[in-house]
């Protein structure tokens, strides 16, 4: 037998799985790195974090994935090299994170490596004039590079990756995923839940009390999270993000753009559904304020950012609105960048009245270390459950997630 199998088969019968889970999101910050203890599968699944850091992306490396990332043209050879680069890059990472931990590679069982998305395109973002279909329905798709077998290879551990092309396969968007693992980890016996991350694009787990019988867990994209907010203040006041959210707080919100902004027909589209900065950008900005007759170039910058801010606390209210369930009397735990603007957070709390706000740190977990809990949860299914159930167009059928990489 493969040698290679035979380790894969000794890794899928430990007790417990140490899994290196990799999340490098939309905002370029650099590369969040988790290492998980996991045991069981399924429903029986246990796991935490014993190790968290984010390794940051040098100027010179930001600015390459920025150039490829959300834009419609970009040059194949410069993104064909890209996909090998950050998968050597974010080997790299690892190497370093590990030995400044004290550990080896041969403590390590697994790498679940996200990579980078590149592009999001989902039917649900697609204009009327621009679905794409293979002649019967609708396609989605979804792009994210860093090659799993140079991350196997450079670190020499078992690396799973490309997690969302399956979701994509049996139905999906590729997106949001965590409600995969957000039922097992995080669902609570009495309480209504809602798991609510505000990274650049902004989605919630609805995760109703398990002894609940009447209703069902729901997980959707609300829109920005801090995709508008981040893009405002690099355009206009040449900082990474709104640390704080002190430039918010130095504007006031301008009514007129906002209701601009919420005319989309996007936020009107009800269930689940997805987006990504491909679509909510500056471009979208001065585009939804032309149709009002509204010019970008006479708001203040302040008061632009006060306004994106003010957009994605709506925008997530309004969408947790439609479920009673998540808006009232729920605990809605908030996870991702966007935990960390203390405006953005007041705003949702006085839109959200009824519903008792905490940070996701509260649930035993570092927040910023979520998004790798998860991606490491599906890499441990891969390797010893039976898969997540999952929606498909020929009903629910129970799916694994991800591509495997030998280092050798």
């Amino acid at each position: 037998m493969n040698q290679s199998l035979i380790q894969l088969q000794k890794v899928s019968e430990k007790k417990s799985r140490k899994i290196i889970g990799l999340m490098s999101g939309t905002s370029l910050d650099g590369l969040d790195i988790a290492l998980c203890t996991i045991s069981g599968s399924g429903d029986h699944t246990e796991a935490n974090v014993t190790h968290f850091m984010t390794v940051g992306y040098t100027p010179a490396q930001k600015l390459k994935l920025k150039a490829v990332s959300s834009v419609e043209a970009v040059a194949l050879k410069e993104l064909c090299h890209l996909h090998t680069q950050v998968g050597i890059l974010h080997a790299g990472m690892i190497r370093s994170a590990l030995k400044e931990w004290g550990l080896e590679p041969g403590d390590v069982d697994c790498i679940a490596s996200h990579g980078q998305t590149v592009f999001h395109d989902p039917a649900s973002a697609q204009s009327d004039g621009e679905k794409q279909t293979d002649g019967e329905k609708q396609i989605n798709s979804t792009l994210q590079i860093g090659d799993g077998d140079q991350i196997a290879a450079q670190t020499g551990i078992l690396t799973i990756s490309d997690f969302r092309q399956k979701h994509i396969a049996h139905g999906g968007e590729g997106a949001p995923m965590a409600a995969l693992v957000d039922r097992i980890l995080f669902g609570n016996e009495k309480e209504d839940r809602v798991l609510l991350n505000i990274g650049g694009i902004a989605n919630y787990t609805l995760l109703p009390a398990k002894s609940s019988r009447d209703q069902k867990g729901f997980t959707t994209d609300t829109g920005p999270g801090n995709t508008l907010i981040d893009n405002t203040v690099q355009k206009f006041f040449d900082q990474p993000f709104d640390k704080d959210g002190l430039i918010a707080a130095s504007g006031s919100v301008r009514y007129d753009l906002l209701r601009a902004m919420l005319n989309d027909l996007w936020f009107k589209e009800k269930g689940s559904k997805s987006t990504g900065p491909e679509y909510f950008n500056l471009g979208w900005i001065e585009r939804q304020l032309k149709t009002e007759g509204l010019d970008l170039q006479s708001v203040s910058p302040e008061d632009l950012v006060a306004t994106v801010t003010e957009l994605s606390a709506v925008t997530i209210t309004q969408n947790l609105s439609r479920h009673p369930a998540a808006s009232q009397k729920s605990s809605i735990y908030v996870s991702g960048g966007g935990a960390h603007n203390p405006v953005l957070i007041k705003r949702l709390s006085e839109l959200l009245p009824d519903a008792d706000l905490q940070n996701f740190s509260k649930l035993g977990f570092d927040p910023d270390a979520k998004e790798g809990l998860i991606f490491a949860v599906l890499a441990n299914e891969m390797l010893a459950g039976e898969g997540f159930p999952m929606e498909t167009e020929s009903g629910v059928k129970k799916i694994n997630f991800g591509k495997i990489s030998f280092p050798e």
